[in-house]
C-alpha cells in the first residue's frame, strides 16, 4: 500500500520547521558548537547541536520531550489540513530512545514541575500521551523505542495500523533530547562520541558521533496524493550478533537492502545511517558494497548537517528528504565527504526520479528501512 505524506514538522538546531531545515541544508549551513557552551562536561570541545529556542520546551505540566513533540505534531497536522474529526480518528505512533527520562536524570532549569504530574511524567510514553491529550487524538497511540531506528520504525508501525484498517490517518512523531551529562558520559565511556571533530562519517579516520537534539513529525494517509510524496514500503530485521556494533559478517543489513530492492525496485538514492563511528563506517560501507555490487544508488548523508538525533534522528532525516521531494529534488551532500568505493556523493541537488531508501541501525543490531518517492 501507498501512504501519502502531506504534513511535516521539524525542530532541531537547524530551525523550528521543515522549511528552515531545507533552507539550511541547501545553503550548506552547519549548526555545531562546542558542547561546553551548553553544559558542563569532561569533553567541552565535542561538536554538538541543540534547539536554540528553549522556551519551546518549557511547560509546567509536560516534559521538555513532550513539548518538542507537540511543536512538531502541530506543524504536521496543520500542513496536512486535518479537521478536528479527522485528527480525532487518527492513530499516533511515537519513536524515541529514552522518552522524557532526560528531565529526570538532570532536572531542567527551564521547567517549573507540577507535583501532580510526577507519576505520568515518569512514563516512557508521556510525550505520546501529551500529544494525544492536547490534540484530541482518540485513536490508539503507541511508543516505539528501538534506539536510533525508532523514528522510521514508528513510520512502519503506523503504516501497519493503517493497513489493518484501524484508521485512515496516522501521525508519526519522534523526539530525543540526549544532551544530558549522565547520558553523554555513557556515550563517552562506550567510545562513540567524536574524538577529533571530523564531520565525515565514512572517512577512515572518523571517530564518533556529533550528538544532537531533534524532534520530527509527519502524517500518513492511505493512498497516493498527486501533490505529495509517499511512503510505499517498510522493512526491518535484526543482526542477533552484537550489543553495540553493526556486524558486516552477519549481513542482515545486506539482506534488508537486497529484499527492499526486490520488493520496491532498485533505489535511485539511499540515505544511509552513517553515524561517524569508526566501526560503523567500515561495516556499513562493506554492507552497501555487498548489497549493490553493480549499479549503485547515489548516497545522501544528512548527519553531517544535522548531527545524530539518536531516537529522533531517522525520522528527522526522513522529514528532510520529504521536504526536498516536495521540490522534486534530492539534497546535495556536504562538500568534500569521503564515500564508500564506487558510490557517488553528489555535491549538487539531484532531480528525484526513482525510489529513495532511508535506512537506520540501532545499538543491539536492529536495522530498519522505509521506501519513499
Amino acid at each position: 500500500m501507498n501512504y501519502s505524506i502531506r504534513g511535516l514538522g521539524a525542530l532541531s538546531s537547524m530551525g523550528e520547521d521543515a522549511a528552515s531545515h531545507y533552507q539550511s541544508i541547501s545553503r550548506q549551513s552547519l549548526p555545531f558548537r562546542p558542547l561546553g557552551e551548553f553544559m558542563e562536561c569532561d569533553y567541552p570541545e565535542l561538536p554538538a547541536a541543540w534547539i536554540a529556542n528553549r522556551r519551546l520546551l518549557k511547560h509546567r505540566k509536560w516534559s521538555p520531550a513532550a513539548m518538542a513533540g507537540l511543536h512538531v505534531a502541530r506543524q504536521a497536522v496543520a500542513q496536512a489540513g486535518w479537521s478536528a474529526a479527522e485528527l480525532g480518528d487518527a492513530v499516533l505512533v511515537m519513536g524515541t530512545s529514552r522518552g522524557g527520562v532526560a528531565d529526570w536524570l538532570h532536572p531542567w532549569s527551564e521547567r517549573r514541575a507540577l507535583p501532580l504530574m510526577a507519576a505520568s511524567n515518569a512514563m516512557h510514553g508521556e510525550a505520546a500521551a501529551a500529544i494525544s491529550i492536547e490534540l484530541g487524538i482518540r485513536g490508539a497511540y503507541q511508543v516505539i523505542s528501538t534506539g536510533c531506528s525508532a523514528g522510521i520504525d514508528a513510520m512502519g508501525m503506523a503504516a501497519m495500523h493503517l493497513q489493518c484498517g484501524m484508521a485512515e490517518r496516522a501521525l508519526v512523531v519522534a523526539v530525543d533530547l540526549p544532551l544530558v551529562k549522565v547520558l553523554m558520559d555513557s556515550y563517552a565511556s562506550t567510545g562513540i562520541l567524536s574524538k577529533d571533530g571530523r564531520n565525515d562519517p565514512y572517512h577512515p579516520q572518523t571517530s564518533g558521533i556529533f550528538p544532537a537534539e531533534a524532534a520530527a513529525a509527519l502524517t500518513l494517509e492511505v493512498g497516493d496524493a498527486k501533490d505529495a510524496p509517499c511512503m510505499f514500503g517498510y522493512l526491518a530485521n535484526s543482526d542477533a550478533r552484537d550489543p553495540l556494533a553493526l556486524s558486516a559478517e552477519c549481513g542482515q543489513l545486506v539482506n534488508l537492502l537486497t529484499r527492499a530492492t526486490d520488493m520496491f525496485g532498485a533505489p535511485q538514492a539511499l540515505c544511509p545511517h552513517a553515524t561517524g563511528t569508526a566501526s560503523h563506517a567500515a561495516a556499513e560501507a562493506a554492507c552497501l558494497t555487498s548489497a549493490f555490487p553493480n549499479e549503485k544508488p547515489s548516497l545522501h548523508l544528512l548527519k553531517p548537517f544535522l548531527g545524530h538525533g539518536i531516537g529522533a534522528g531517522s525520522l528527522l532525516e526522513t522529514v528532510v528528504l520529504v521536504e526536498f521531494l516536495r521540490q522534486r529534488y534530492l539534497p546535495a551532500n556536504l562538500a568534500g565527504l569521503f564515500g564508500p568505493d564506487g558510490f557517488a556523493l553528489p555535491e549538487q541537488a539531484l532531480a528525484a526520479a526513482g525510489p529513495i531508501f532511508k535506512i537506520a541501525a540501532s545499538l543491539g543490531g536492529h536495522n530498519a528501512l522505509v521506501a519513499l518517492r
